[in-house]
Order: C-alpha cells, then structure tokens, then sequence
C-alpha cells in the first residue's frame, strides 16, 4: 500500500528525492514519516509530516539538508535530500500512523500502522 521509490547512488554532496507513494487506500488523513536503517544499525526516525502538511518535523542530523513535502492530491509524500553524506547511506522506509501529534509519537516506529518496502541509497565519498 506503501511504495517507495527514488533511491540510488549518488556522490557526496549530491541529491535525490525520495517519493512515498500511497495505493489502495487514500492516505491524506495519516501522518506520513520516513526512516532509515543502515547495516548493522536500528531503524531511525529521519522526518515527518502531519496529515496537511502543517507540521514537519526533522531529525538533527538531517535538519537543514532533508525537506519533507506531500501531495495529497497524488497520495504522494516527497523527501529532498540535499547536501548528502556518506553517513545518509541506508534503506529508506516511508511510514503511516493514523494519529498522534507529539513529537515523541512521531518519531517511534511503532506508532505507525503500514511500512513502504525501502529504497537503498548509497552516498559515495
């Protein structure tokens, strides 16, 4: 129900954009939040974005470089990821939670009810 694609090889400094995107069901009523995982490391919150579009809100280590959007209309959710580095090199997973605000809800991976299959990126240096 959750595709994720736009995932690559790319130098450092470079970009991509990562698309989120919704079938089966309409998703414009979830917060939509995108996570990483490298080898060997957890799964870790990277951003999100509420139902509108209103409130987004970024992990420190990407703040600044990563901007999070959506398109209700295409039931699609976007990350930019700018300025990229060799330690951004993961599995990226797109996320939707049917509710929750706080913050500390909206960084947990297991308030989210479906999970996107993840997109590799690579970041060489």
């Amino acid at each position: 129900q959750l595709q994720a694609s736009g995932g690559g090889l790319v130098q450092a400094g470079g970009s991509l954009r990562l698309s989120c995107a919704a079938s089966g069901r309409t998703f414009s009523s979830y917060g939509i939040g995108w996570f990483r995982q490298a080898p060997g490391k957890e799964r870790e919150f990277v951003a999100d974005i509420t139902w509108n579009g209103g409130s987004r809100y970024y992990a420190d280590f990407v703040k600044g470089r990563f901007t999070i959007s959506r398109d209700n209309a295409k039931n699609t959710v976007y990350l930019q990821m700018n300025s990229l580095k060799p330690e951004d090199t993961a599995v990226y997973y797109c996320a939707a939670r049917a509710g929750g605000i706080t913050i500390p809800i909206r960084k947990a991976a297991a308030k989210y009810d479906y999970w996107g299959q993840g997109t590799q990126v690579t970041v060489s240096s």
